[in-house]
């Protein structure tokens, strides 16, 4: 990334936009750097870090107390089960044999039932939280491409369908939309140094950067628009029903594009 200069009257200087330095990404982007948004978001980051390590700090030095202790509930309920055990009359009525595997054993139940009402539990709430996470993907992800300005200017396929081609790429995390690239990095804002790109400008992203875009994209050889060489006559139109089910518009796309993914 280099910044962009002009030269006038002699003298070399900065160009800027709204009052920000201009710099050109090595793909010819031109992207104005907000400085002071990058130092707040570098300082943020580092009080979020220190506190993190801080916290991780105070919970290992609390868990050395409970080092060997598995089962807390069962432990508690044991403590409960010995206090309780008169000793006095265990010994006087010679039986304390006895009582020890009968606190023993009802210990060992207890632990049991508390072990099998934790998987139940568990097993419900990972069952309820699996079916909010998928509407909360289903909303915020879904409800993105559906309204995507990037998808209704300049792609040429309908917006279910580059949802199945892309729509891996990004998840759900603390409440917002996070995109990752093929390598499983993070894509961040061009825009705004420091943090995630927004929904818009991932896809943006990630169009670019696939093989095959110029097969989805409008005006560029495999959507709508003139092909090149042929003085702006438009390009027939794929055959197949656009416009009908999804099953129709799945079939014609796969038949225009086989190497877009349609599921």
């Amino acid at each position: 990334m280099k910044l962009k200069l002009v030269t006038v009257d002699g003298k070399t200087y900065a160009e800027v936009q709204d009052g920000k330095p201009l710099y050109v990404h090595e793909d010819g982007k031109e992207v104005a750097f907000d400085a002071p948004n990058t130092v707040a978001t570098i300082s943020r980051l580092n009080g979020e870090a220190k506190s993190h390590r801080e916290a991780k700090e105070a919970a290992e030095a609390k868990l050395k107390a409970f080092e060997g202790i598995e089962d807390g509930e069962a432990a508690r309920k044991a403590l409960e089960t010995i206090k309780n055990i008169d000793e006095g009359k265990l010994i006087a009525a010679g039986k304390v044999e006895e009582i020890k595997a009968a606190a023993k054993k009802a210990a060992e139940e207890q632990v049991a039932a508390a072990n099998k009402a934790h998987a139940e539990e568990l097993a419900t709430t990972r069952k309820e939280r699996d079916t909010l996470q998928t509407q909360l993907y289903d909303e915020k992800i879904g409800g993105s491409f559906s309204r995507s300005k990037f998808i209704a200017e300049k792609v040429a396929v309908p917006a279910d369908l580059l949802q199945a081609q892309f729509g891996r790429a990004f998840k759900v995390e603390e409440g917002r939309i996070v995109a990752y690239d093929p390598a499983g990095n993070k894509i961040f804002s061009r825009v705004k140094p420091g943090d995630v790109a927004d929904f818009e400008e991932a896809l943006e992203v990630l169009v670019d950067a696939y093989p095959h875009k110029d097969a989805i994209l409008k005006g560029s050889g495999g959507g709508s628009g003139a092909k090149p060489g042929s003085g702006g006559a438009p390009e027939q139109k794929a055959a197949g029903n656009f416009g009908g089910s999804r099953e129709e518009r799945t079939a014609a796309i796969a038949a225009r594009f086989p190497d877009l993914k349609t599921a």
